[in-house]
């Protein structure tokens, strides 16, 4: 899961950035709107955390922009003011959710939950594909009811997969979603933790979910 934090509320800021990387997250944060719209442009990202007051203007021009530029991720506000009318404007100007500080993190969590769910249209807080399932409550993994122990990274880019399983990923969306700007990647990170996966995932199994698309990338699929 990759999320954008927006805002000049630094301390506010470096605790849930913290906190969501210990969720085995991909954090990455900017200051101001512009900034934003910038950083939407370079990576796809799974939820944005706004704050509705930043340094060059309204988070509701953001959103405006971001709509209007066809950009759907879930957005949540963030703001210290919980006035029926302000919340209502953000909702209508493109918000998703709204967050009234001070934030507690596991309902934060939650809501991020809920966002994904209705962003993948899952029920529920289980991922499948086949007989393979990931409960993003305790991010716990399973195939055929034998549990699975990944690393987060291994845990991080499998999930991408599942949420867009049969969609073939390619080499840079597998390593963008699986990599902030602050870590560093060599260009053959991707094939190494796919190999990881596979021997995690598919090794013993006659059915195999991890597929090679040749010269395009990797998909999760079955034949389910």
């Amino acid at each position: 899961m990759r999320i954008l934090t927006v805002g000049n509320d630094q301390e506010l800021k470096t605790v849930i950035s913290e906190k969501l990387l210990r969720q085995n997250c991909m954090v990455d944060s900017c200051d101001s709107g512009n900034a934003a719209l910038d950083y939407l442009q370079l990576a796809e990202y799974d939820v944005v955390l706004m704050d509705v007051n930043l340094p060059d203007g309204s988070a509701l021009e953001v959103l405006k922009k971001m709509r209007n530029g066809n950009i759907e991720i879930p957005v949540m506000l963030l703001t210290a003011q919980a006035e029926v009318a302000d919340i209502v404007q953000g909702l209508d100007a493109g918000a998703d959710e709204y967050m009234v500080k001070p934030i507690h993190f596991s309902e934060l969590m939650a809501r991020i939950r809920v966002l994904l769910r209705k962003k993948d249209g899952v029920r529920g807080n289980i991922y499948r594909c086949g007989d393979l399932e990931i409960n993003v409550n305790d991010q716990t993994v399973q195939r055929a009811g034998r549990q699975i122990e990944l690393s987060p990274k291994e845990y991080s880019m499998l999930l991408y997969m599942m949420r867009n399983r049969n969609i073939v990923l390619t080499r840079e969306q597998l390593e963008m979603n699986g990599w902030d700007y602050r870590g560093e990647s060599a260009s053959n990170v991707v094939d190494v933790y796919i190999r990881y996966l596979r021997k995690k995932i598919d090794e013993g199994f006659e059915q195999k979910l991890i597929h090679t698309i040749r010269g395009v990338g990797y998909a999760l699929r079955s034949d389910d």
